[in-house]
């Protein structure tokens, strides 16, 4: 079950801010006692890219500059042929956190001068699901630096 209740230091994971009552699921009352219409959960995505070579120094600075237009993303890993970005979407469901990861790329070309690479794998995955796969050591570790890094 994905909520604030599962887990972690007052349910939190690092990088993922909570403020309030939120996550607040279908059928449970916000702090003044009313139902709330939709819910919002949290989802890891992972985004991977692949395609021609391109120059280090460009990928590193398309990448960038993608972090510094969308905050959220954590962590962006690269080399010349292929990047893997990882970040925290807040959607009502998988299918939507989905669209929007399989979206950021094709949308982002070109005001972030990101590489015309095709995406060759999504994983959108819940905080539960998450905080087992840390807990296993199947995961990325807790203390990933954030910011973009070579492979």
């Amino acid at each position: 079950m994905d909520g604030p209740s599962s887990g972690g230091a007052a349910g939190t994971l690092p990088g993922v801010e909570r403020s309030g009552s939120w996550p607040v699921r279908l059928g449970e009352a916000t702090t003044d006692g009313h139902e709330p219409e939709e819910t919002a959960r949290m989802w890891h995505v992972t985004l991977s890219v692949s395609g021609a070579e391109a120059p280090l120094r460009e990928v590193r600075r398309a990448l960038e500059q993608l972090a510094h237009d969308h905050p959220f993303l954590l962590t962006s890993r690269y080399a010349n042929d292929h990047a893997e970005i990882r970040y925290w979407e807040e959607a009502r469901d998988l299918h939507d956190a989905a669209a929007v990861a399989l979206r950021l790329w094709g949308e982002h070309r070109s005001s972030a001068g990101l590489p015309p690479w095709e995406i060759v794998g999504l994983e959108v995955i819940g905080r539960e699901t998450y905080r087992q796969r840390v807990a296993e050591g199947h995961g990325p570790a807790p203390v990933t630096p954030v910011g973009v890094h070579p492979y």
